[in-house]
C-alpha cells in the first residue's frame, strides 16, 4: 500500500526504580518524537548527551528527530523506508536528509542520497530489505542484517515493493 511508511510508530517502553529500589515501568506508550517524510518516517526513541551516561539520567527523544546525536552522545531510532517506487528517491533524498539535520553532510556531485555523518552507526534490518551503496559497491541487507557503518559515504535504497524498517543506534564520533 503506497504511503504505507507514513504509518509506522514504535512503541515505546522505559523503567527506573522506584522510590523502595525496585524495578517499575515508567512510561509505555507509542512514540511522539517522529518525522514524517516522503522517504521514510524515523521514530526517535532515545538519546543521551553523554557517554558514559548515569543509568537513571533523565535522558528521552530530546525533543527533535535528527541524525546526528549529540556531541559525545549517541541517540536510538526506528526507521521505516518507502519502497523508493513511492517517492523521487533522486530528487527528494538530499531534500529530506536536511530536514532530518544531515544536510550539511551531502555533496552534490555524488550520487542521490549519498552522505556522510560524524558518527557511527549500528543498524539492523528488522523487516524488508535495504540495499546499503557505498563508493566501492553495494549489499543488500535482509531481516536480521546489521552494518555498523563508521562515518563512511553511503546512501539507502529500498528497491522493493514494500516498506523496510530499520533499528540504529547513532554514536557521536571524532575523525
Amino acid at each position: 500500500m503506497a504511503g504505507e511508511h507514513r504509518e509506522f510508530q514504535s512503541r515505546l517502553i522505559v523503567t527506573a526504580l522506584d522510590a523502595d529500589g525496585r524495578s517499575t515501568f515508567v512510561s509505555d506508550g507509542p512514540t511522539t518524537d517522529r518525522l514524517v517524510a516522503d522517504g521514510y518516517t524515523r521514530n526517535h526513541l532515545w538519546q543521551a548527551t553523554q557517554v558514559p551516561t548515569p543509568v537513571m539520567a533523565p535522558n528521552g527523544p530530546g525533543g527533535a528527530s535528527i541524525i546526528p546525536p549529540p556531541p559525545a552522545g549517541y541517540n536510538y531510532v526506528i526507521t521505516a523506508f518507502a519502497p523508493d517506487s513511492e517517492w523521487d528517491y533522486e530528487g527528494g533524498y538530499a531534500r529530506i536528509l536536511a530536514e532530518s539535520g544531515a544536510g550539511d553532510a551531502v555533496d552534490p556531485t555524488d550520487a542521490p542520497g549519498m552522505h556522510t555523518t560524524d558518527t557511527i552507526d549500528i543498524v539492523t534490518v528488522i523487516s524488508g530489505e535495504a540495499c546499503v551503496l557505498l563508493d566501492a559497491g553495494e549489499t543488500t541487507m535482509r531481516q536480521g542484517d546489521t552494518i555498523i557503518q563508521r562515518g563512511t559515504k553511503h546512501a539507502w535504497r529500498n528497491r522493493t515493493d514494500r516498506p523496510c524498517v530499520v533499528s540504529a543506534v547513532h554514536i557521536s564520533v571524532i575523525r
